[in-house]
């Protein structure tokens, strides 16, 4: 039977900490990842490409698995499902400290992958079911903690790196994550059958939410599931581009050592990129979760899609200026983080709450369909240049910003009805 919830009222606010501090004990499984690609390379000399495997796999079993361990989540509750993610980050992390050879490497990829969708997917769909009223908010709460969370970690990890190796840096820090995961999933419950809410007293005139609940097979039948897929796919794409290959792009403008000051922060461009550009990506998504429970999902991606396709070209062009190159990449990670709370919050409105853990899941599938250019994108820059790799990433931007104004928002809009402000 699922886990039920005893203290509704209360126990929101604890489902939210703790699962905002889950998600940022595995936000190092990505954006942390950038640190280790040059030490492994030095060390190993398998190239930037076959260490990038590693990441488009942990991101393919990352998504491609949340809706099996959605499924569980729905049926079972969150608690057992985030423990095994912590037992699986921390022994993922383990192996990568003695990986002597690519396919032990792609192996504790796989592991990472499999322990963080156990903590992403749940922690996420927890947020959805919890908040109604505020999913988009609440979400991109929650999601911030992926998004921001290695900020906290990026000057000790890369401190650690350079005093004591990057393999005692992947020992310990997997450690220690593994270690909080576990510990706060004995917190998690899922709402009571039935549990209802307090809803906005003035909903906002464009935010349409379904009053039924889809099963993922009825959802896969529906036409906007593979709209928003296609959209997701687009934008999460180039991001994941980005967010993988930081370092390398930076190595490549030959910048990436050079000393800067910027407000408060003394480093180099990398390791400052990597803060301001985790704190931007995680502020994106309670921001502009918020904005869209106030202005409609559509309109909102519309804003922030273009926004980052200016972004992108403002890196191309100028990339090679150390405050151009932190301002850009920033700029690119908060038009692109966004994508974490509006989607599942777009999904939870239109294919309800009571499967909320799997249809979420299914979509973000989409992202480890997008991984797989990570790896394809280090061939296409070294032929091409980054510059093209960017301008297409702009082009991509666009086209999703009116996919969302023209095509989806209109088929939403005939699907469900424009809510009334309560009386």
């Amino acid at each position: 039977m699922a886990e039920r919830a005893e203290a509704p009222a209360g126990n929101r606010w604890i489902q939210l900490a703790a699962g905002l501090i889950c998600m940022t004990m595995i936000a190092n499984l990505q954006y942390g990842w950038t640190l280790f690609v040059n030490p492994i390379d030095q060390k190993f000399h398998w190239g930037t490409a076959a260490i990038q495997v590693a990441f488009a796999t942990f991101v393919l079993t990352e998504t491609w698995l949340v809706p099996i361990e959605g499924w569980f989540v729905d049926r079972y509750g969150p608690r057992w499902v985030v423990a095994a993610g912590g037992v699986l980050v921390a022994g993922a992390w383990a192996l990568d400290s003695v990986a002597a050879s690519l396919p032990v490497l792609y192996l504790a990829a796989v592991l990472s992958g499999i322990g963080a969708a156990g903590v992403y997917g749940t922690c996420v769909a927890n947020a959805l079911k919890w908040y109604p009223e505020h999913r988009g908010l609440c979400a991109g709460i929650t999601a911030a903690g992926f998004g921001a969370g290695a900020a906290l970690t990026v000057w000790p990890i890369s401190a650690a790196i350079d005093a004591f190796g990057y393999q005692a840096a992947f020992l310990w820090a997997g450690l220690g994550q593994g270690a909080v995961i576990l510990v706060l999933s004995q917190f998690l419950r899922a709402p009571a059958p039935g549990q209802h809410f307090g809803q906005a007293k003035r909903p906002a005139r464009r935010l349409r939410q379904t009053q039924v609940s889809l099963t993922p097979f009825a959802m896969i039948r529906q036409p906007t599931f593979y709209v928003l897929f296609a959209m997701f796919l687009g934008v999460a794409a180039p991001g994941l581009v980005v967010t993988a290959q930081l370092a390398p792009i930076a190595r490549d403008f030959q910048i990436a050592g050079l000393p800067v000051d910027l407000v408060f922060v003394s480093s180099t461009v990398l390791t400052t990129a990597l803060f301001v550009d985790n704190i931007l990506n995680g502020l994106a998504r309670p921001f502009f979760g918020w904005v869209s429970d106030h202005l409609g999902r559509e309109n909102t991606m519309a804003m922030v899609f273009t926004g980052g396709a200016v972004s992108y070209l403002c890196l191309s062009a100028f990339g090679h200026d150390p405050i151009a190159f932190i301002l850009s990449a920033g700029m690119i990670f908060f038009t692109w983080g966004e994508i974490y709370s509006l989607f599942p919050a777009l999904c939870a409105d239109l294919y309800g709450p009571k499967y909320a853990a799997t249809n979420a899941g299914l979509l973000y599938t989409a992202k480890g369909a997008a991984a797989t250019m990570v790896p394809l994108a280090s061939i296409f820059a070294a032929a091409n240049g980054w510059t093209a790799v960017f301008v297409f990433a702009a082009i991509v931007n666009v086209a999703v910003a009116a996919t969302a104004l023209f095509i989806l928002k209109p088929m939403r809009s005939a699907r469900l009805p424009v809510p009334q402000a309560a009386e």
